[in-house]
């Protein structure tokens, strides 16, 4: 003879989204603006530059894209 006992069922918690931190979104973007302004300086002064700065910025921004798109598709 076996028994049973009504157990009520167990509820999770809801998961929380990730919060950022405003402080260092603040950071990040005084790092952006101070970074794209030595590189648009360093364009403007010295034009021999502009070409490898450039071609790094655009690589840069490839790779910063992918970045995103990996990080956000893996805090789903």
């Amino acid at each position: 003879m076996s028994t049973t006992i009504d157990q009520p069922p167990q509820h999770r918690p809801a998961p929380q989204p990730a919060s950022t931190d405003p402080v260092l979104l603040l950071v990040v973007g005084i790092v952006v603006v101070l970074v794209l302004g030595a590189t648009g300086y360093l364009c403007v002064v010295h034009r021999s530059l502009a070409g490898p700065i450039g071609a790094v910025g655009g690589v840069a921004s490839a790779l910063a894209a992918a970045f995103g798109v990996a990080l956000a598709l893996r805090r789903r």
